[in-house]
C-alpha cells in the first residue's frame, strides 16, 4: 500500500526555489511528486488524483473542502514579469486576446482586468499549442510562465497582469498557493514549509541549475523582486478579492 502524500507542483521557473529544498530533503521518502502545468495540476487536485498541489487559486471554488496549508505561495507585490498580455499594438487597439491554455487563474485575471481596468470589450480566443506565433496585429495574447519570459524581447507592448491588478486594487496578487483537498498533519506541513524555505535561502544554487534562461531574463531579479513567496495577510486579502470577483 502506498502511504505517501501525493503532491502536485507546477514545473515552471517560479516554483524552482520551493521545490529545491523539497527534492533535497527526506520528505521525498514521504511524498510522490507530480509535475505539470498549472491547469493540469489544478484538475488533478479537483479530481482527487493528488492530495495537495501548488495550484492556481482560481480552482478554489471547484474544491469541496479546500485547505490553504502553507505559508508560501507564488505571488507578486509588483510586476511579476511572467504573466502578461503581449501585443504588437497598444491596448486601445487590441480587438482579440488569446488565452493561455496552461492557466486558469491568469486568464481569469486577464478577463477581469480587461473589463474593469482597461475598460476593453474584446473577443477571447481559447488558445492551443502554438498560439504564440499567432499573436500579431490587433490580436494579443496572455502568456504565462517560462514562455512569457522568453517572449519578452519579441513584442512591442507588454502588459503585466500583476502590476495592473495592484494598480487597480491596491493589493498584491496570488497566482498559486499550496492547497490541499483534505486536512494535512501539522507536523508534516512544518517539515514541508521548512523544505520550501531552504530553496529561497539558496537562490544562487537554483539559478545555477538553469543557465540557459539566465540569458533571457535576470533570474536573480525574478526571484527576489518579481515573485513574492510569503503568503502574507495582505496577499490573502488580494486573493479573497479576486475569488469574490470570479463569482
Amino acid at each position: 500500500m502506498n502511504n505517501r502524500w501525493r503532491i502536485g507542483a507546477v514545473s515552471y521557473l517560479n516554483t524552482r526555489p520551493l521545490l529545491l529544498g523539497m527534492e533535497q530533503s527526506d520528505l521525498m521518502d514521504k511524498i510522490e511528486l507530480v509535475k505539470a502545468y498549472p491547469a493540469k495540476i489544478a484538475q488533478d487536485l479537483v479530481d482527487g488524483n493528488i492530495d495537495m498541489g501548488l495550484v492556481p487559486v482560481a480552482i478554489t471554488p471547484f474544491l469541496k473542502d479546500p485547505h490553504f496549508v502553507s505559508r508560501f505561495c507564488i505571488g507578486a507585490e509588483t510586476d511579476v514579469a511572467s504573466v502578461c498580455i503581449f501585443s504588437d499594438v497598444p491596448m486601445e487597439q487590441v480587438e482579440k486576446v488569446y488565452l493561455d491554455y496552461q492557466s486558469r487563474t491568469s486568464v481569469q485575471l486577464a478577463r477581469i482586468l480587461l473589463e474593469q481596468y482597461w475598460k476593453k470589450d474584446v473577443e477571447f480566443i481559447s488558445a492551443s499549442e502554438g498560439y504564440i506565433d499567432l499573436i500579431s496585429g490587433t490580436t494579443a495574447g496572455v502568456i504565462i510562465g517560462d514562455r512569457a519570459l522568453a517572449a519578452r524581447p519579441h513584442f512591442k507592448y507588454i502588459y503585466d497582469l500583476a502590476g495592473a491588478w495592484i494598480d487597480h486594487t491596491g493589493l498584491p496578487f496570488v497566482f498559486a498557493t499550496w492547497i490541499a483537498n483534505k486536512p494535512i498533519p501539522a507536523e508534516f506541513m512544518e517539515a514541508f514549509d521548512h523544505a520550501n524555505a531552504y530553496g529561497l535561502m539558496h537562490l544562487e544554487e537554483v539559478i545555477k541549475s538553469i543557465p540557459a534562461l539566465e540569458q533571457v531574463y535576470d533570474l536573480h531579479k525574478y526571484y527576489t523582486e518579481n515573485i513574492s513567496y510569503e503568503f502574507t495577510p495582505e496577499k490573502r486579502k488580494g486573493m479573497e478579492l479576486f475569488l469574490s470577483l470570479l463569482k
